[in-house]
C-alpha cells in the first residue's frame, strides 16, 4: 500500500478499493473529484470506504436534486462568504479537500479554485468589518486545515484584528482523515482566539489510533472540539453504528453536535434515508447514550433557508413521504422523502450494517 492519497479510479483499483475502473465509474469521475486520504484507506472498512469509493449510482441524478442545496450562493455578498444568519458568516478559505466525500453538498465546487487570492481576502474582510453583528465567522471550504500553519496564522491575525468578532470556528475532516496535519505549528496558529473546532466523521472506524492522537492533541492545546455526522443509508443507518461513533467521540473529548441529515446533493440519492428512519434512530439512542453523547439531527433546508431540528416544532409529516418544514424565520418548506423504490435498488453499499 501506497501512503499517499487515491486521486483516480487508477489508484483506487492499485489499492484494491475497487476491481476495475468500468465505463460507469469513469463518467463518475468525469463529474465529481476523487481523493482517499491513507489513513482512511488504512482504517479497512467498507462504511469507510463507501463514502470515498465512486458508485455507478452516483449517476442517478434525481429532479429535487440541487447544485447548491443549501443554498450558499444566494446568501454570498461577496466572493468566499456566506451570510445566513444575522450574527455569523461562512469564510470559504479554501476549495480544496483532504478527502471527497461522495455525498458532499458542495461536491461540485471543491477543488475549482484552491485558496482565496489576497483580493478576495481583503473584500471579505472590509465586508466583516462593515458588519459590526458579526460576531462568529465560520472557517471552511473545503477543508480549512489544508492551508499551512504560515498562512493560516496569517489568516487568523486578520480576523483578530476585528473588534467584534469573538468566535472562530473551523469545520474540518483533517483530524481524522489527515491526522498528521495536526502539528505543533498548527496548533500555534490558532493560539491567541477564542476557537471552536467541529469535527465531520461518520463511522467508528474513522476514529483511528493516529486520529485519537491527533484529537487529543487539539484538546490539550485548549481547542474546544465538536463533531458533525451525515445520517448515510448503509454506512450508519442504525444505532448500533451512531452509538458507537459518539461514545467513541466522548472517549477523545468531542462533544456529538449535529446529526445531519443527508442534503440533496446531485447524484446521491442512495446515500438518503426517510426523515422518519432518522427521528427512529434518535429515539433509539435515548436512554441508551447519555445526553452528552446525543447530537441534534437537523436538517438543512433547501435553498438556503438555514439549518432546524428534525423535531415536531419544526418538522410535520403531512402525507407519506411528505414533511411541512419550518425555517428559523417561521417560514413553511416542503420537503419529500426518496422514493421507496429508489432507497430499494440505489447502490450496493446500502447492505452495510457492520455497526462498527
Amino acid at each position: 500500500m501506497t501512503s499517499r492519497a487515491s486521486e483516480n479510479l487508477s489508484d483506487l483499483v492499485r489499492d484494491g478499493r475497487l476491481p476495475e475502473a468500468t465505463a460507469e465509474l469513469q463518467k463518475v469521475a468525469q463529474q465529481f473529484r476523487i481523493r482517499m486520504t491513507a489513513a482512511m484507506r488504512d482504517a479497512a472498512d467498507r462504511g469507510v470506504d463507501a463514502q470515498f469509493v465512486p458508485s455507478p449510482a452516483e449517476l442517478t441524478i434525481r429532479p429535487e436534486e440541487l447544485h447548491d442545496p443549501i443554498g450558499d450562493d444566494a446568501h454570498s455578498p461577496v466572493h468566499g462568504l456566506t451570510h445566513r444568519y444575522p450574527d455569523r458568516v461562512i469564510l470559504h478559505s479554501t476549495q480544496t479537500c483532504e478527502v471527497y466525500c461522495r455525498f458532499c453538498f458542495r461536491r461540485e465546487t471543491v477543488g475549482e479554485d484552491g485558496t482565496l487570492t489576497e483580493a478576495e481576502l481583503d473584500a471579505i474582510l472590509s465586508y466583516l468589518a462593515d458588519h459590526p453583528q458579526i460576531h462568529e465567522v465560520i472557517l471552511t471550504g473545503g477543508d480549512p486545515l489544508v492551508l499551512s500553519p504560515r498562512r493560516l496564522a496569517r489568516l487568523m491575525t486578520r480576523l483578530r484584528a476585528l473588534p467584534h468578532l469573538e468566535v472562530i470556528r473551523f469545520h474540518t475532516r483533517v483530524p481524522v482523515v489527515a491526522p498528521h496535519r495536526i502539528t505543533p505549528d498548527l496548533l500555534e496558529a490558532l493560539r491567541g482566539s477564542t476557537v471552536y473546532m467541529v469535527v465531520h466523521t461518520n463511522h467508528p472506524a474513522e476514529l483511528t489510533e493516529e486520529a485519537r492522537t491527533a484529537l487529543a492533541r487539539l484538546a490539550d492545546a485548549g481547542v474546544p472540539l465538536l463533531s458533525q455526522s451525515v445520517l448515510l443509508r448503509g454506512i450508519n443507518d442504525n444505532p448500533e453504528t451512531l452509538a458507537a461513533l459518539f461514545r467513541g467521540l466522548i472517549r477523545n473529548r468531542v462533544k456529538p453536535y449535529y446529526l445531519h441529515h443527508c442534503d440533496l446533493a446531485r447524484g446521491t440519492s442512495h446515500f438518503r434515508t426517510t426523515i422518519g428512519e432518522g427521528q427512529a434512530i434518535m429515539a433509539a439512542l435515548r436512554g441508551r447514550l447519555s445526553g452528552i453523547a446525543i447530537p441534534t439531527y437537523v436538517l438543512d433546508i433547501p435553498g438556503g433557508y438555514g439549518k432546524v431540528p428534525l423535531t415536531a416544532d419544526y418538522a410535520h409529516a403531512v402525507g407519506e413521504g411528505r414533511w411541512q418544514i419550518t425555517d428559523w424565520k417561521g417560514g413553511l418548506h416542503d420537503y419529500r422523502d426518496p422514493e421507496r423504490q429508489a432507497l430499494d435498488t440505489n447502490g450496493e453499499h446500502g447492505q452495510n450494517k457492520s455497526g462498527t
